[in-house]
């Protein structure tokens, strides 16, 4: 399946005229994700790494802890009007009967919960709590993994469209990119690679992404027992609230040698780039 990028065709303008070519854009299709059979939910992706995705949706909705909670995950048949498989379905076996109703998460935006019951929920729902201490992060180390993200960005690199997680071990060591139309995905598809690779709790690393950090990013980093995430943008006050809440370190504004620490300060080395003088 390579659905990643499509070509469409554009008129372009600028100072020097204009001229009319085609551009490569992201690729945002419907995912239908089933258990048993039973419609569960469906969210819009960017094609690929979906079964990664579904096991980081599940767990992050605490319908899963283990990726052996997961029996299989396979695509349903449905064909587009070229008679083409279009891989927009997947059904999800559980190893245990779970009851299934479609239904709003927690994670949208219009769930209509205040903040100290996202924050309750978020708290009494997760089986992963973080560890009081580690790892331990050289700032310097963590100043550089934005820009080891963004290398890996090979449809960002074509598109300008996608945003990215990375998991990254404290020596700055990337494990796994993922990249997606929605920044919510991407951490999905990151946190599904870590349980099926049996890395969750990911107590031993750092979640990376590349726009800013919202309410639901946390949860995610929260419910897989990651206790640091760092963003290249902003966090949103509530975002902050869990991070606290939940004793995860949470880092914004990650540009540079700059960056703004809101929460979890006791994981960081803080150490300085030598400065350079002139002769």
């Amino acid at each position: 399946m390579s659905r990643v990028t499509a070509r469409r065709p554009t008129l372009r303008i600028s100072a020097h005229g204009e001229t009319s070519r085609p551009d490569t854009l992201a690729v945002e299709e419907p995912l239908e994700i089933r258990i048993a059979g039973q419609s569960l939910t469906v969210t819009m992706r960017t094609p690929g790494a979906d079964i990664d995705l579904v096991h980081g949706f599940l767990l992050g909705e605490n319908i899963i802890g283990t990726a052996e909670d997961v029996v299989s995950a396979r695509y349903c048949a449905g064909t587009d009007e070229n008679g083409q498989n279009t891989y927009n379905v997947l059904d999800v076996e559980l190893r245990a009967p779970t009851p299934v109703r479609p239904r709003n998460f927690l994670t949208t935006g219009a769930c209509g919960l205040c903040g100290k019951t996202a924050l309750d929920e978020v708290r009494t729902r997760t089986r992963h709590p973080l560890p009081l201490d580690g790892p331990t992060i050289d700032t310097t180390v963590l100043a550089a993994m934005p820009e080891t993200l963004r290398a890996r960005q090979s449809v960002f690199e074509a598109t300008g469209g996608l945003h990215a997680a990375g998991l990254f071990t404290a020596d700055g060591t990337a494990l796994a990119v993922r990249e997606d139309i929605g920044r919510h995905n991407a951490v999905d598809k990151v946190i599904g690679w870590a349980m099926r690779e049996n890395r969750i709790p990911a107590g031993d690393l750092i979640l990376i992404v590349s726009g800013r950090a919202s309410f639901e990013l946390v949860q995610k980093a929260v419910m897989a027992g990651i206790p640091a995430l760092g963003a290249v943008s902003a966090p949103s006050s509530l975002a902050v609230d869990l991070a606290a809440d939940s004793g995860l370190t949470l880092v914004g504004f990650l540009r540079g040698a700059t960056m703004n620490v809101y929460t979890g300060a006791q994981r960081l080395a803080i150490s300085h780039p030598a400065a350079s003088h002139p002769a």
